[in-house]
């Protein structure tokens, strides 16, 4: 574990609330702080689950600015400014760090893809661009390239890179991951279903999507584990797996758009090439969001 973490327990990846006619934010400012006020740690504006790839420019930059702005300091925000294109990663970087983003979070590059020296050298350039962390994303179902555990080792070498949200699924690699870094990184689960094993590693926390609809159970997830009940975050892990599974039961994140809407937070709006929430799969959703209490 690095001497100064970006952030310990829940950051929630927070969905972007939009209408017909753009972002909302009014709804987004709402959604912020009840975020907040249910405990969670950080916030990670402009993610996947942030619909980031059907954002312009313009709004992406306006949904990191306004976030900023509306957390005021109270947890840490970690702005997603990944590309496939690094100058554009570098740019969208830049602005982050001009108006006060406290890290930034970046995917591995999709598409075109890269080899392990590739994702060095990309990872190395737009952090050389930064004036705050970085959290290295590793999504692979997602961007088709993984980072393969020896490659972490020579990106802990730049000072800025500082953490990885691991979403690779494979809890051997991780496992791998962890005993040769040595703690030289910081690692937070980038699945749902892997917090407490991840954690269980030295992982020191989540990247959620779980906690758009449920931030208060899923801080306490890692809150009972930091307590050393581990017997009690593993319950609370596992009496949230239908929920997790439900969330992820199409593409991320039509169900949580599809959850937040029922909950009154924003419209169950989403950009194509994304869909609503099939009316044969919400059953599943609302069903366990019932048995929480969410609904």
């Amino acid at each position: 574990m690095t001497t100064n973490p970006i952030f310990r327990g829940v950051a929630t990846a927070i969905i972007t609330p939009t209408n017909a006619n753009g972002v909302d934010y009014e709804a987004f400012g709402r959604l912020i702080d009840w975020q907040i006020d249910e405990g969670i740690n950080a916030i990670v504006v402009c993610g996947t689950t942030g619909e980031n790839p059907t954002l312009t420019d313009a709004e992406h930059k306006e949904c990191i600015r306004f976030c900023v702005e509306r957390v005021n300091h109270r947890v840490p925000v970690i702005a997603g400014t990944g590309s496939n294109d690094t100058a554009h990663a570098i740019d969208m970087t830049r602005y982050a760090c001009s108006v006060g983003a406290d890290a930034i979070l970046v995917v591995t590059p999709y598409y075109n893809k890269a080899t392990q020296k590739g994702l060095v050298a990309m990872f190395n350039a737009i952090a050389d661009a930064s004036t705050v962390p970085m959290i290295v994303y590793n999504v692979p179902s997602r961007t088709g390239v993984g980072i393969e555990p020896a490659t972490y080792v020579e990106l802990a070498k730049h000072p800025r890179i500082a953490a990885i949200k691991e979403a690779n699924g494979d809890i051997s690699k991780i496992a791998k991951t962890a005993q040769l870094l040595g703690g030289a990184l910081d690692i937070y689960s980038g699945n749902d279903d892997q917090i407490v094993p991840i954690m269980s590693l030295g992982g020191l926390g989540v990247i959620s999507v779980l906690s758009n609809v449920a931030p208060r159970k899923t801080v306490e997830i890692c809150d009972r584990w930091f307590r050393g009940d581990v017997q009690g975050a593993a319950a609370l892990q596992l009496e949230l797996l239908p929920l997790i599974n439900a969330l992820f039961c199409e593409v991320n994140p039509i169900p949580v758009k599809a959850g937040m809407a029922a909950m009154g937070w924003c419209e169950n709006f989403l950009r194509l090439p994304l869909t609503p929430m099939s009316e044969e799969k919400w059953p599943q959703l609302a069903k366990c969001m019932r048995d929480q209490g969410l609904i």
